[in-house]
């Protein structure tokens, strides 16, 4: 049941200015993400160091890191989703960053005293900002017309480009600041620096997501008492078509296949002795995730979700390819996973797309924390299973490992486009 009190604004707004309040939105959303982004990339950098501080340089744990953020996003996605359905999009989106402000002083704390149950309490807390980064993508299309879904999805996930870059790069000051300063351990300060910048994004959100994009179209639910949908009956109503299944398909394997190798890139870095190269590699794969966000909206709207997805997994195989010969040096490292970035983008903006499309617009809400939990949690697993692979098999063969996934959803998007030629030919 929509909200009549949104659907009667959202009457007032087709004459009034609904365009305006999609600019202003928008505008919010870019603020958010910019900020959101800087905190997320800048302190998950140096994660799986401070995991190697306490259990040794050669644990073959260094991916629980990132993937405890991954899960802690996975498990908040959905928790926030059905918030959102009921309350708005900003009531939920502040949970997200307030918790993740929390959490990035809990890691802070972990990594000071070296404890590892602390460390990674916080990181789960500190995914709930991450799912809020994920969710404004969606906030972004509350307000758009079908046709300009993916042109507002991209401009969202490209406001991650510029915090997402410069965050890594803030490593070395936040570290040089926090021992300096206060006498902190060397990876205490990118924490407490992502803290700040959370609070940020948490204050941008409450003064200035006003009035609520969800409530505005009508998508919160008007009855407390309504049962939401569980999360298998979201996910039941995503596998429901052909073009659901590759839309979760595109978004979880292009998730894991960029987890798994990016978690493990600066840990193959390091042990090569190149770790001071690590966080500009990580730049690099930061600005393919969102710089050409832009021109991934533009050609998934002209030439369809489906090309989209089809050109990101011919993207991916060619940075796995790459990063599976890269060897011990790091030259094709910054190609490999520059090119692991863009592909990724076109998964999740054709993937995320495809979504919206293949669903009633009265469930629209209802897939998206369900999806982002799968696309999330099988990124987590991957992010987790990346160290012990590596080390049982090597950073190549995890490469390789990804190759095979990214080249299962080719085949899956080129059978989908096969099918839908036959139906239109017969």
């Amino acid at each position: 049941m929509r909200s009549g009190r949104g659907d009667a604004v959202t009457q007032q707004l087709d004459d009034a200015g609904r365009a305006a309040l999609q600019r202003r939105t928008l505008r919010t959303l870019t603020v958010g993400q910019v900020v959101g982004s800087a905190s997320m990339s800048s302190a998950v950098t140096v994660g799986a160091y401070v995991i190697q501080e306490i259990l040794g340089q050669k644990t073959p744990w260094g991916g629980i890191a990132t993937a405890t953020v991954t899960v802690g996003g996975a498990f908040m996605s959905q928790v926030l989703s059905r918030m959102m359905l009921r309350r708005g999009r900003r009531p939920g989106m502040q949970v997200g960053y307030g918790l993740a402000t929390c959490g990035a002083v809990a890691a802070g704390i972990g990594a000071e005293h070296s404890v590892l149950v602390v460390f990674l309490a916080g990181l789960f807390l500190f995914g709930s900002g991450q799912a809020s980064n994920l969710l404004a993508r969606y906030a972004a299309t509350d307000l758009a017309s079908p046709d300009d879904r993916s042109r507002a999805m991209s401009r969202i996930v490209f406001a991650s480009t510029f915090g997402a870059v410069f965050g890594p790069i803030l490593i070395g000051p936040a570290q040089w600041a926090g021992e300096t300063a206060f006498g902190w351990h060397k990876y205490t300060g990118p924490w407490i620096f992502a803290s700040c910048v959370l609070l940020l994004a948490f204050t941008n959100i409450s003064l200035r997501l006003r009035p609520d994009p969800l409530v505005v179209s009508g998508g919160i639910r008007s009855s407390v008492d309504e049962k939401l949908p569980s999360i298998a009956a979201a996910l039941r109503i995503v596998t429901a078509t052909e073009r659901g299944r590759l839309a979760l398909g595109s978004m979880v394997v292009s998730q894991v296949a960029m987890v798994a190798i990016m978690t493990m890139t600066p840990v193959h870095m390091k042990l090569h002795g190149h770790e001071t190269l690590s966080q500009y590699v990580v730049s690099l794969h930061i600005a393919g995730m969102y710089a050409f966000s832009p021109l991934v909206g533009r050609y998934t709207a002209e030439k369809g979700t489906l090309a989209a997805v089809r050109l990101g997994a011919a993207i991916l195989i060619a940075a796995t390819v790459s990063s599976s010969l890269s060897g011990d040096g790091p030259v094709i490292v910054f190609p490999a996973l520059w090119l692991l970035g863009i592909g990724w983008n076109f998964g999740l903006i054709g993937g995320s797309t495809m979504l919206l499309e293949s669903v009633p617009d009265s469930e629209r809400v209802t897939v998206q924390g369900s999806a982002d939990l799968m696309m999330s949690l099988c990124g987590g697993i991957a992010g987790l299973s990346s160290g012990f692979i590596r080390r049982a098999v090597g950073y190549h063969i995890l490469s390789v490992m990804g190759l095979v996934a990214v080249g299962l959803l080719m085949v899956g998007a080129y059978w989908l486009m096969l099918s839908e030629r036959r139906t239109v030919a017969a």
